[in-house]
């Protein structure tokens, strides 16, 4: 008996240890599962789940093309920007395709953009983007170039008329028109060279510079002998339109009224080759490197300085406001008719910048000392002895 309780003891402790072991068993396989709650925690701290929640509100930019040299330096000072503001920043150029403008818009706006500051390629042509954009919500600023909807939040540019006014004024005084004599020569042989017609402000511009040429035409004193309109800005284009202009006339011209740096550079590359630059006075527009630096060389008359450094930062500035629906800047109404000199409908706030004649005597200072062009860039290929002090 004593034999047979003393198995049943053993049976029974090796029982009770079984079950021992058996309940060691599933703590040892949580002990990975309670190291893995930390984990869980790391993956979704408070701090990160505020993060998405918190999320990156998108800007848009989208440019007409990079090949005007303003357009890519005022990409990079409104980006930077908007960045400092803790924006996200979706930029788009479109290489002057008017339907690949449109197609990048609404992509910007799929992508969830609460703003877009748009340089249009096509003021007209953009509006099927532009008012689908506004139409979900989204605020469209206008910049340089007017957008024809009364849908965009607002326009910002400089006063345009009044480039138009200067470049006009730039010629006509470097032709000396006042004192042209009429009975010798015959009325003056100018030449108009527009932008690009489906810029808005190459409309503008014109205006500005028939308010300064229109009275000399009806006086006798000038007579406008081509007039022409340069697709996309493009300095080749005006290349081929000065040359055929000069055949035309057989080089017979007195001056040119173009209406921005480019074009007035692709003339003056055929006015080159036929001995007129530097002889027949031409206006530009942009106060650009190679702008400057041809008024240096006596060949480019007149450029008119558009301070680019403050139109972005106003840009940048009103898009973060009207954000945060924190009010805007001092904007004035304009109707459409009137910025399009057509029968446009609506009414558009807008915020013009003024703008400032630059030549031989006035660009080291307004150019150069402000630091809107640098002065190796403005003073390339310039003989030493002819160089100003460096400011």
């Amino acid at each position: 008996m004593k034999h047979s309780r003393l198995i049943t003891s053993v049976i029974a402790v090796l029982i009770i240890m079984s079950f021992a072991l058996a309940a060691c068993g599933p703590a040892a396989t949580q002990a990975p599962a309670e190291t893995a709650a930390p984990a869980e925690e790391t993956e979704a701290p408070a701090e990160a789940t505020e993060a998405p929640a918190a999320e990156t509100i998108k800007v848009g930019l989208s440019f007409s093309d990079f090949a005007t040299e303003r357009w890519k330096n005022e990409e990079i000072l409104m980006r930077g920007l908007l960045e400092d503001m803790g924006y996200e920043v979706l930029t788009q150029e479109a290489n002057h395709d008017v339907k690949l403008q449109n197609d990048q818009i609404d992509n910007m706006v799929a992508q969830g953009v609460s703003a877009l500051i748009v340089i249009a390629e096509d003021g007209d042509a953009i509006v099927t983007s532009v008012d689908k954009a506004a139409d979900a919500g989204v605020i469209v600023i206008a910049y340089d170039r007017l957008i024809k909807t009364p849908k965009i939040a607002a326009y910002l540019s400089f006063n345009n008329v009044e480039v138009g006014r200067q470049q006009a004024l730039g010629v006509m005084e470097a032709l000396d028109v006042e004192n042209w004599d009429v009975a010798a020569n015959g009325p003056a042989k100018v030449v108009k060279l527009g932008g690009s017609p489906t810029d808005n402000n190459a409309i503008l511009f014109r205006q500005g510079q028939d308010e300064i040429v229109d009275p000399y035409v009806e006086e006798g004193k000038v007579e406008i002998v081509a007039d022409q309109w340069v697709d996309n800005w493009d300095a080749a284009n005006a290349l081929k339109i000065m040359e055929n202009i000069l055949t035309a006339q057989g080089n017979d011209i007195d001056a040119v009224v173009a209406s921005n740096d480019g074009t007035a550079l692709g003339a003056l590359q055929a006015m080159a080759a036929q001995g007129l630059a530097g002889v027949v006075p031409i206006s530009g527009q942009d106060a650009t490197a190679d702008g400057c630096n041809s008024i240096i060389k006596g060949e480019l008359t007149v450029s008119i300085l558009k301070d680019i450094r403050n139109l972005g930062p106003l840009a940048t500035q009103l898009a973060d406001q009207l954000i945060k629906g924190e009010g805007s800047l001092e904007l004035t109404s304009y109707s459409l008719a009137d910025l399009t000199l057509s029968d446009l409908e609506g009414e558009v706030p807008c915020l013009f910048l003024e703008v400032q004649q630059v030549n031989q005597d006035n660009v080291y200072d307004l150019v150069v000392v402000s630091e809107f062009q640098t002065y190796d860039d403005v003073y390339r290929d310039i003989p030493e002895d002819q160089l100003p002090p460096r400011p």
